[in-house]
């Protein structure tokens, strides 16, 4: 039995599989995409950096040929394939195992629905990665890494996991739904910014009205659910609460759009899956429970769901991509 299994060998299931396996440990990648199969059981899975090459050598099988026990599942599936893949897992997972959803969104509870409740550990990441071609990671800088029981407790599995995570820098915490809301209002701001074909960071800069009537709206409905919203990274959360002053939020636009500026990723992973991959993006599914979250607590979210409309018009192809998405969508 293997150590890990990363299920879904992507920008984040990739990042994760190489530097397990960089530290030694025994990891199945578990993708379905045969091309991306093939090329790390030929050549080692590979990331790249500023200073080159770095390759490991883990398994690697598609769904149909991967077989179970599974203990130890990090699951880093896009969002609106977590029901496929919990399904999958749900009849390999050994009795003792558990799985980590290492995605966007909240996807712990479908995930629980599948495996229940004690076997289903929540964590937030915030890398920037890219595949950019089979076997190949591009790697994205360090970012926040966080893991935590869904209870809130302290455990034996979350320090296991934080050890062998320390190459990505992982820490435990007892408030990961924190986190991951947290992630959902700096989310939108990187999920509008792929209306347009421009720099994620000067998309932010040039529309900040936007960007924090947009964030505040998320952070609203978070309030309904009494969270305690997480800093990460260069995104101080609660500088865009609601009420918070213009200035604490300006002077924090001015540090997350510097920091931004310093990532060899200068656009999302949702602009990428519409421009480039030609594929169906997964914000749709990160924000249908905060929609839903805001309809039974009465919040008026109607930048987040134009938002999501215009990108659902930009990635079927019925309307272009451009900046001035942006200024309709706040003067509407």
């Amino acid at each position: 039995m293997n150590d890990y299994a990363i299920v879904g060998g992507g920008a984040i299931g990739g990042t994760i599989a190489f530097h397990l396996a960089e530290a030694g440990h025994e990891v199945l990648l578990v993708d379905a995409d045969p091309a991306h199969v093939a090329a790390v059981r030929a050549g080692g899975l590979v990331l790249r950096g500023a200073d080159g090459d770095r390759r490991v050598r883990v398994s690697a099988a598609t769904p149909e040929e991967a077989a179970g026990p599974l203990r130890h599942v990090l699951l880093c599936v896009k969002a609106q394939a977590t029901a496929g893949a919990a399904g999958w897992i749900a009849p390999r997972l050994a009795p003792d195992g558990y799985v980590v959803s290492v995605q966007n969104g909240l996807n712990e509870q479908l995930i629980a629905s599948y495996v229940g409740d004690a076997r289903t550990v929540g964590a937030f990441v915030n890398i920037f990665a890219d595949v950019v071609e089979p076997g190949v990671i591009k790697d994205g800088g360090p970012g926040a890494f966080v893991i935590g029981e869904l209870d809130g407790g302290s455990s034996p599995r979350v320090d296991r996991l934080v050890a062998d995570l320390a190459g990505l820098g992982a820490k435990a915490t007892g408030n990961v739904g924190g986190h991951l809301w947290a992630k959902l209002g700096f989310g939108a701001m990187l999920s509008v910014t792929a209306l347009a074909d421009a720099p994620m960071a000067d998309l932010i800069d040039r529309h900040r009205p936007l960007m924090h009537a947009l964030v505040a709206e998320v952070f609203a409905v978070a309030g309904t659910l009494g969270l305690r919203l997480e800093p990460f990274d260069a995104f101080d959360a609660r500088a865009y609460l609601p009420g918070a002053p213009e200035q604490a939020r300006e002077a924090a636009t001015d540090r997350l759009t510097a920091w931004l500026r310093t990532q060899p990723k200068d656009r999302s992973g949702i602009w990428r899956d519409i421009a480039v991959r030609r594929r169906p993006i997964e914000v749709h599914d990160h924000y249908r429970p905060v929609l839903a979250q805001a309809r039974a607590a009465g919040v008026a979210t109607p930048l987040l769901s134009g938002m999501l409309a215009r990108l659902a018009e930009v990635e079927t192809g019925r309307s272009p991509m451009s900046e001035r998405h942006l200024t309709e969508l706040f003067a509407s």
